[in-house]
């Protein structure tokens, strides 16, 4: 078993019925924005494009970290890209980084999963890095920049 970067396939068809809110924009009758969440997930899961919604199975588990993860800080609206030279591009990352504050996780974990908790607990993506385990400190996962070429989340027409 492994855990496998992507951005989750439920998710992406989701987007065709706005279930996710990541901005403002008034979507599904109301302005609010969701809130979305970081949970940490162990090496021996199998979390991937298949993921459908969070889970507490394989999840990590240890001093100072709470089930279901941490809430990401979403204050970046969403990107749509319409000049010649980038159009049908959409982009989205968060402000701020992804951090665990003073936790001991002793059991290896590699894996992120960002999911939607006003929506059902839908998942949105995986990603992946480097086994880790901490003792008594913080995690920090640090956001790239919010750009056509960095951003965590991309999409893109064909």
């Amino acid at each position: 078993m492994a855990n496998t970067q992507a951005m989750t396939t439920s998710f992406l068809g989701e987007l065709l019925t706005a279930t996710h809110n990541f901005g403002t924009a008034p979507t599904r009758g109301t302005s609010a924005t969701d809130t979305f969440k970081a949970a940490l997930y162990l090496a021996s899961a199998t979390y991937n494009a298949n993921t459908a919604a969070y889970s507490v199975t394989g999840e990590v588990s240890g001093t100072g970290y709470t089930a279901g993860g941490v809430t990401v800080t979403a204050a970046n609206p969403p990107t749509a890209t319409n000049s010649s030279a980038t159009a049908g591009v959409a982009f989205f990352t968060p402000s701020a980084s992804i951090t665990y504050t003073t936790v001991t996780l002793t059991t290896a974990f590699d894996a992120v999963l960002i999911y939607n908790s006003t929506q059902s607990n839908k998942a949105v993506s995986v990603h992946t890095f480097g086994s880790q385990t901490i003792t008594a400190g913080t995690f920090t996962l640090t956001m790239p920049g919010n750009t056509i070429s960095t951003a965590l989340l991309r999409l893109a027409t064909t």
